[in-house]
């Protein structure tokens, strides 16, 4: 088995981001790691100045944009052959502390279950950004996603994303797909990600069917990163939030099947499906206004 540990990241025309990826990994961990860039079309040049710049760096053309889940799964497959244990699997828009992949290692040996592991996320501000977190029943998350962005305080979103819980180490619903250590042959096991999913919800269904399995998923909040995001989900805001309700359709329909539960999943998809149109609608004209106060300057 190789020491050298995989490192797996998707770009859509990151920009300064991959850099600092890039450059802060070197702190990251002890262990000599190649960098996997699986590009879904990228046109800003930013993955090939970085292989050119980075010799563990190697890019990957999907041949377009595939969604993340599938660039990953190709990026995976592109390093499996060497038998690596672990594979890193991260946003470029992530930036890594001195030592948080070794710590991440440090805790996957300590559950030789874990089929992921995730760290603490630091958004831009410092603030703890919410990473481990319960698996959404067809109520908790249904309601987090229809009510959450007009009702920040309501008790579904905070049972959801384990708010009042302080970070420690253990197993969890699902982690964040933004920063994942994974076990190999548990990703392999499960086929790696839904390819079903274009972006979002990806993760919430990699860490259900890891525990279906019998793989667990483990909070490591002794590794510690900062996420960006500014990588490709702030384009088009519209477009990102119907694709997040597609895929939180896509979820919880798979899991809540049966005749008996058909009007539940009813209601929730025309629920789901009025925000969207809402929360599109309000985002579109908010683009709009910022275009013409551009062009008014």
């Amino acid at each position: 088995m190789t020491d050298e540990l995989p490192v797996v990241t998707v770009t859509y025309s990151p920009g300064e981001h991959l850099e600092r990826f890039l450059s802060s990994l070197t702190v990251a961990t002890d262990r000599p790691a190649t960098v996997v860039i699986a590009d879904n079309g990228s046109t800003d040049g930013a993955p090939e100045e970085a292989v050119e710049r980075y010799p563990n760096a190697v890019l990957l053309r999907t041949g377009g944009n595939l969604g993340y889940g599938s660039a990953v799964n190709r990026g995976v497959a592109s390093v499996a052959d060497g038998d690596p244990e672990f594979i890193v699997i991260a946003n470029p828009d992530v930036v890594w502390s001195p030592g948080s992949i070794d710590a991440l290692l440090e805790v996957a040996r300590r559950w030789p279950r874990a089929g992921a592991v995730g760290p603490l996320i630091r958004d831009p501000d410092g603030s703890v950004y919410p990473s481990a977190r319960q698996l959404p029943s067809i109520v908790r998350g249904g309601m987090h996603a229809v009510v959450g962005p007009f009702w920040k305080s309501n008790p579904w979103t905070a049972a959801y994303r384990q708010d009042h819980q302080a970070p420690s180490e253990r197993a969890v619903g699902w982690l964040s797909g933004s920063c994942l250590l994974v076990r190999r042959e548990a990703f392999e096991e499960i086929g790696g990600f839904d390819e079903r999913y274009f972006m979002y919800m990806e993760d919430v269904d990699l860490g259900d069917r890891l525990g279906r399995a019998g793989w667990q998923n483990v909070f490591a909040p002794s590794a510690e990163i900062l996420h960006d995001k500014g990588h490709s989900t702030g384009r088009d805001p519209a477009r990102n939030l119907a694709a997040h309700h597609r895929s939180t359709w896509t979820y919880l329909s798979d899991r809540h099947t049966g005749a008996a539960k058909a009007p539940l999943r009813w209601a929730m998809r025309g629920a789901l499906a009025a925000r969207s149109r809402l929360v599109v609608r309000k985002s579109r004209r908010e683009m709009s206004r910022r275009e013409m106060r551009k062009g008014n300057r």
